[in-house]
């Protein structure tokens, strides 16, 4: 699904609609969007892209922040970055479906997948609570939204791959087996237990993907299932990894936590959340070690994207597709619906000088990126500059 979504750009409100005219090699790409071969040359990007996505903090708050999170700070310090990041809105979900469709599906709300799962906006609504940054959404955005089946029909970046000839599977921590469609996982002593969140896993939201069996069973937990592929040399163009809410820095409730006898990723009683991002930190280590240790890392012309999916301590200030909702409070400008800022970091296995930029940007962003680089097409809001841009640079040496 399309969703026409107003976004914010040079302080103008920009329709995006679903037929974009292009010429030349924007048409090419269209091409290959719609599911028509572009005859692509993918080695002009990398061999493999592997994105980690990580929850919900702002780069202030990891960047820089050596006590908690000194490995991801050598990181950012060592190899590139993108300092004006956000996430396209909140919360969670929405900010995942944008990164492998190009469009957060018009929705604002965590709720599982299913043809008859529709929910009312968690964000950006009236009244009190911490999931509620105000009374932003237009009558029409908060009805629309409500009305929304949770199983999309849109394409995604599993299409361009395939239809480009290149190779993804999708490692989800904690999952409890291949092309899972539970909510939540595992279940201890009669609880559940919220390890495994099925918000932070978007490609069981769209129905050609989960009705398809040859593409479920490319949706795997994580353990055992990753460090395998890598030992074999058997690791696809793009891999997506999710860790689970231990490791992603979103925690989870301190009596779930105490039943697996890690209490430091249960969510604080007030202030910044320290132990859920040291074990983030120390969870990237040993990830980012493990894909750099392999022979596909030392062999091939690889890189590691290091991404949060919204700030979910600060604000709604968002990027270039981020939506837009009503007027702001005595005022004539609409008011920014975005995700807040974020890390970014992007780590190349040819190595090159540090380089930074500053260039706004989010999801759409990066998913307009890897489809440049391997020249696959693009995806709603992928198919404007105004509402995605690139930042190839940050993947070259």
């Amino acid at each position: 699904m399309l969703n026409v979504l107003k976004s914010r750009a040079a302080g103008a409100v920009i329709a995006v609609a679903a037929a974009v005219t292009l010429t030349g090699a924007a048409a090419v790409s269209a091409t290959a969007a719609s599911g028509g071969a572009a005859g692509a040359n993918a080695q002009s990007g990398p061999d493999h892209v592997f994105v980690i996505m990580m929850e919900n903090h702002g780069r202030d708050q990891i960047v820089g922040n050596t006590a908690d999170a000194p490995y991801i700070t050598s990181l950012a310090q060592r190899y590139n970055e993108a300092t004006n990041y956000h996430g396209v809105t909140h919360p969670s979900l929405t900010n995942y479906l944008a990164a492998i469709s190009g469009d957060f599906q018009g929705i604002w709300d965590d709720c599982k997948a299913g043809v008859t799962v529709k929910c009312a906006p968690e964000e950006f609504i009236p009244g009190p609570g911490e999931d509620q940054l105000g009374a932003f959404l237009t009558a029409a955005q908060i009805a629309s939204a409500s009305a929304t089946p949770h199983m999309f029909s849109g394409k995604n970046i599993v299409d361009q791959l395939e239809s480009n000839g290149l190779s993804w599977k999708a490692y989800m921590q904690s999952m409890p087996g291949v092309g899972s469609n539970v909510e939540y996982a595992p279940t201890i002593g009669g609880k559940t237990v919220k390890l495994y969140a099925q918000k932070h896993n978007p490609f069981m939201y769209f129905s050609d993907i989960v009705n398809n069996p040859a593409r479920t069973s490319k949706i795997v937990p994580l353990e055992n299932n990753l460090s395998a592929d890598l030992a074999s040399g058997n690791v696809p163009n793009f891999v997506w990894i999710s860790p689970d809410q231990c490791h992603d820095m979103h925690g989870i409730s301190p009596s779930s936590a105490k039943l697996i006898s890690n209490e430091t990723c249960g969510y604080p009683a007030s202030g910044l959340d320290h132990g859920a991002i040291k074990l983030g930190d120390d969870y990237v280590k040993q990830q980012v070690a493990q894909i750099m240790d392999s022979t596909t890392w030392k062999t091939t012309k690889s890189s590691i994207v290091l991404v949060w999916d919204e700030n979910d301590y600060s604000g709604s200030s968002g990027g270039p597709g981020s939506p837009v909702g009503v007027s702001t409070p005595g005022g004539t400008t609409p008011a920014v619906l975005g995700g807040g800022d974020a890390p970014f970091i992007v780590i190349n296995s040819a190595e090159g000088p540090h380089k930074t930029t500053d260039k706004l940007s989010d999801h759409y962003t990066l998913l307009s990126t890897i489809q440049h680089m391997w020249h696959l097409g693009c995806l709603a809001n992928t198919c404007s500059p105004t509402t995605s841009g690139t930042f190839e640079e940050l993947f070259r040496p």
